[in-house]
Parts: C-alpha cells; sequence; structure tokens
C-alpha cells in the first residue's frame, strides 16, 4: 500500500509575500511549488511536510500532527530550519541559491531561486546515444566546485543524485535539495525513516552513520557518473555490502571511455570510505587532469572535422574541375 500524502497548497494561494502558482514536486519530505514574489518573479518555495509525520488535507493549509509525532516533527522542522539559515550564507553558482525562509501554517519554508532547464536524470532518460565523456567531466568538474563550497560550510549534502543535480540551459549544474537535516532528524528518531536514495547513497548511509563525511559524498557523486554512463542507478551500497555485484567501470566500459575516468568512477565508489577520495579537492584534480589526447578513439560517431577539411571533403570536386 502506497504512503498518503498531503495535499498541496492551493494554486493562487498567498504565502506571506509569495503567490502559490503550482506543485513542482512531492516527495517523502517535502512539497516544491513554482511562486512569484511581489514583484513577479518566479521562485521556488520548499515546504517541510514530512508525510510520515503530518498530514494536511484537502483545503487545510495547516497539516496536522498526531501527538505522538509532535515531538519528532519540531525537531525537524527546527533543522530543516537551521539547513535553511546555513544555505542562506552559501553563494555560489553551482549551489542551490536560498533567498529566505520563514515559519507559516505551523510549518517551515524555504525560499529558492528558480531555476530554467532540467535535471540530470531526465537528461540521462530522454538521451538515445550515450553519454560523451566531455560531458560527464563538463558537468562533474563543476558541480564539484559547488559541492567544495559546500564542504567548505562544513555542511554535507548526503542526497547527490541525478534527480538533485539540475541543467540550466547552458549546461552548468547546480546542486539542489539537500538531504542534511532529514539525516539528522532519522538520527534522533525512528519515527522518520531515513530518506536516502538507494543506488547513489553510501554504505554509511545504512551502517555507522557516525562515519558520514565529505568521502560520503563522493561515493554519491560516484555512483552518479556510473548512472550517467549505465543509465540507470548502481546496485545499492547495502547490498553491495552483503553481495557485489556491481561490475566496475574500468571493465564494463573498457574500450569506450578513457581509463582515467573510469578509474576516477571505481575510486569513488569504493565500499570502505578510507579508500575514497577524502575530499572533493582531490576528486576535482582526478576530473580535470585530462586532456583531449587521453580520450577513447574507439567511438561511436566520427571524430568531428576542422572547418576547412570539412569544406574540402564537400566542394573539392568543384575546385578541381
Amino acid at each position: 500500500m502506497s504512503q498518503e500524502t498531503s495535499s498541496p497548497l492551493p494554486e493562487g494561494y498567498q504565502l506571506e509575500e509569495y503567490q502559490i502558482e503550482r506543485q513542482l514536486s512531492v516527495g517523502g519530505f517535502s512539497i516544491v511549488y513554482l511562486a512569484r514574489d511581489a514583484q513577479g518573479g518566479a521562485v521556488a518555495i520548499k515546504e517541510y511536510l514530512p508525510n510520515t509525520l503530518a498530514m494536511r488535507r484537502p483545503g487545510e493549509t495547516v497539516p496536522s500532527v498526531k501527538p505522538d509525532h509532535q515531538a519528532a516533527f519540531h525537531y525537524g522542522m527546527r533543522c530543516f530550519f537551521e539547513e535553511g539559515r546555513a544555505l542562506a550564507n552559501l553563494i555560489h553558482p553551482n549551489v542551490v541559491r536560498v533567498l529566505s525562509f520563514f515559519r507559516a501554517n505551523q510549518t517551515v519554508y524555504m525560499v529558492m531561486r528558480y531555476e530554467r532547464g532540467r535535471t540530470l536524470q531526465e537528461y540521462i532518460q530522454r538521451r538515445e546515444e550515450r553519454v560523451r565523456e566531455s560531458f560527464v567531466r563538463f558537468v562533474f568538474s563543476r558541480l564539484l566546485n559547488g559541492l567544495r563550497e559546500v564542504h567548505s560550510h562544513k555542511l554535507l549534502h548526503l542526497d547527490i543524485k541525478p534527480a538533485n543535480i539540475y541543467l540550466r540551459n547552458n549546461g552548468a549544474p547546480v546542486l539542489l535539495d539537500f538531504g542534511a537535516a532529514r539525516t539528522t532528524l532519522a538520527s534522533e528518531s525512528m519515527v522518520l525513516k531515513p530518506m536516502y536514495t538507494p543506488g547513489f547513497a553510501s554504505p554509511e548511509h545504512y551502517r555507522n552513520r557516525e562515519l558520514l563525511g565529505p568521502w560520503s559524498d563522493i561515493y554519491s557523486v560516484g555512483a552518479t557518473m556510473y548512472a550517467c554512463l549505465a543509465g540507470k542507478p548502481p546496485q545499492s551500497a547495502d547490498h553491495r555490502a552483503d553481495m557485489d555485484a556491481v561490475v566496475p567501470a574500468v571493465e564494463r566500459w573498457e574500450g569506450r571511455y578513457s581509463r582515467q575516468l573510469l578509474e576516477t568512477i571505481d575510486w569513488c565508489m569504493e565500499l570502505p570510505h578510507v579508500k575514497r577520495p577524502q575530499s572533493v579537492f582531490s576528486l576535482q584534480k582526478a576530473l580535470t587532469d585530462w586532456n583531449m589526447d587521453m580520450e577513447i578513439t574507439v567511438v561511436d560517431e566520427a571524430p568531428p572535422q576542422p572547418w576547412l577539411a570539412r569544406m574540402r571533403s564537400r566542394f573539392g570536386h568543384l575546385l578541381r574541375r
């Protein structure tokens, strides 16, 4: 039986200075809306509303929380609020921009800049041919710029996956939807189950959460790169710990991508956290220490020719007449 979900705030609802246009997404922890500010600008608003603790019926604005869930709900709300406060101080082009956060309807709202584009997950699912190595390196080297800034503020993302990486229309990636608050809440209360994503969560997410650190986000980055190549998530880390069925990238895509890229992905996905890159900087160095000569030459399509060579091949017969 599927988990019952709360009703979203209605279209046109006035929430402080913002007017709700429509629901963008819903998860087990929150609802995200597209809204307009007082000047008519588009913003995304995330509403704290864990469906295991609270429920909002159609026509209502205030969620109903059962008495035995009150403590967990309010603790999670404080975590969500603190997460908003921390992210509001973090300004980086590759991290979602938190503009403000406030309390209303007996819960908390986080206002973020609305980005236009699509998620990396949508990009992978809609793409028919394989993802190019140059694309992987472009997206993830820039994404790591943002993650490095996150870690420098003593924060962890803890829910990196293709659905939480947004690609702007110019291709630049943006990290979305931090999972730090929900992980903290899960460690304090068994009422709210951990909301990590199988396939992308590190082994520490499942066991020994006291070991969570930058290397945990790095595992998720590696799993996300693996998913870019495979078109689907790798085996979940808890199952890998019991019987590892993940084919190493260096074996699965030998001859299709540079060995250096494949080794980097496998390095990130090591099960023992001490065997992975211990900082974003070391991983970033591996992704950027690369030149075109290292790219695999066995490709699915002909390599692009220089402009002059293309002209000669197309119109050379005319010049010889």
